[in-house]
């Protein structure tokens, strides 16, 4: 567990996924964990055996695990076994009704549902890369949130109903992340305090660092620049942050964006440097929720892109663009389609408009098929606006306007 970085929370739920995947209901806790730690399990059930074989790539023994000796023990054969059930029932009785009182029923919401509920999500996070935020994808994240928050009150354990506040911050938090792609301040801005609120309940600091992450995303749109540095240094203190270089290389590299809109060059390149650092202490092989699966190296350079043009360093801009474009999933096509925009705004700000504009109509191929969001929509008016003011007479400026005002009206 060590080794793999696992939580006892986190085994239960790699078990417990392995479990659902082979059809049996997953029913593995972090207590039943600590039974097999502690050594009061010396040998788990067979389907739970074999999925943590699966888990960890080596068998229940070299594990710890041993099974029991056999028993000898042979039942009297003169005893009668009426008789003997009659004395059980008789003389256990106060003990039965004592155990059976203790353990209660079941809990009606265990984490079969957890890992349902995280499937979900998971699958909107897989839409977003593609198309990016829209209606639809909220209603769907809110629609998960609901359920979650309804689950939590249908009598499951403390560890369980704080898991289900988490699944339902994630889900709100992808609500707001989606309204925020599609330029959905106000939307954006009530659904992120809900999300900060339930991960507030669940406990969770990754949660946390994502809807503050989320805030300087939402700041940097509303042009509260000192407000994006200071939601980016709350993603810095949250405890994930602290504890795991990847989170915090995120929360630096937001903090180099909200320098760079403030002007302050020093501060960002400062903030750029401890966004790498952290990113080159990363566990690579470290388990990573759905939600922060496009951030890396590609991504970085991405958001380092954003950071030179800012500053007026928009041939590093460029090469970091390119960096970015070299490395980015194709499946993060709404990933692709903004760095894309942010090259063309750096060829542009080098005075190369032909280029410019060849780099900025590609935007329009890589979402073909799917309406442009309204954060992309957002950056290539930022584009437009620059082409006009850089070179109001030049052909392939018109041109490209003629295409801009087409796909703006795209639905």
């Amino acid at each position: 567990m060590r080794e793999s970085g696992l939580t006892q929370a986190g085994l239960a739920d790699k078990v417990n996924a392995h479990l659902i995947g082979t059809g049996h209901e997953g029913t593995v806790s972090d207590r039943t964990v600590r039974t097999w730690l502690t050594g009061r399990t010396t040998w788990p059930h067979r389907r739970q055996r074999e999925a943590l074989e699966a888990v960890f790539g080596c068998t229940a023994g070299e594990l710890g695990f041993s099974p029991p000796a056999r028993s000898r023990r042979v039942p009297n054969p003169a005893e009668d076994p009426v008789r003997r059930r009659n004395f059980l029932t008789t003389a256990g009785g106060t003990t039965a009704a004592a155990a059976v009182a203790f353990v209660g029923p079941p809990p009606r919401v265990g984490t079969s549902d957890v890992l349902r509920l995280r499937s979900g999500l998971d699958a909107l996070m897989k839409l977003d890369r593609s198309r990016g935020g829209h209606e639809g994808l909220e209603r769907a994240a809110l629609a998960g949130a609901a359920e979650a928050l309804a689950k939590q009150k249908l009598g499951a354990t403390q560890r369980i109903r704080q898991r289900l506040f988490s699944v339902a911050a994630d889900y709100t938090a992808t609500a707001a992340w989606s309204a925020i792609d599609a330029r959905q301040v106000d939307r954006a801005s009530q659904l992120l305090g809900r999300a900060l609120y339930l991960a507030g309940m669940a406990k969770d600091p990754v949660a946390e660092m994502r809807v503050w992450n989320s805030y300087a995303m939402l700041a940097h749109h509303q042009d509260e620049y000192t407000e994006a540095v200071d939601a980016a240094y709350a993603a810095q203190g949250t405890t994930i942050a602290r504890r795991r270089p990847l989170y915090a290389s995120l929360a630096h590299a937001r903090t180099a964006i909200g320098h760079s809109n403030l002007g302050d060059r020093q501060a960002a390149l400062r903030s750029l440097g401890h966004a790498q650092d952290a990113l080159g202490k990363a566990d690579t092989g470290e388990f990573r929720p759905s939600w922060i699966a496009f951030y890396g190296p590609a991504e970085l350079m991405a958001m380092t892109a954003i950071v030179r043009d800012r500053i007026g360093d928009a041939a590093e801009s460029e090469a970091a663009s390119h960096k970015a474009l070299d490395a980015i999933p194709k499946e993060f096509r709404r990933n692709r389609a903004l760095a894309t925009a942010r090259l063309a705004l750096a060829q542009l700000h080098q005075r190369d408009v032909d280029q410019a504009c060849t780099t900025a109509s590609t935007v329009f191929t890589l979402m073909s098929g799917h309406p442009i969001p309204g954060r992309m929509r957002s950056l290539l008016g930022d584009y437009y606006r620059d082409l006009i003011t850089l070179a109001p007479d030049a052909s392939i400026a018109r041109e490209w306007g003629d295409r801009y005002r087409s796909e703006w009206s795209r639905l």
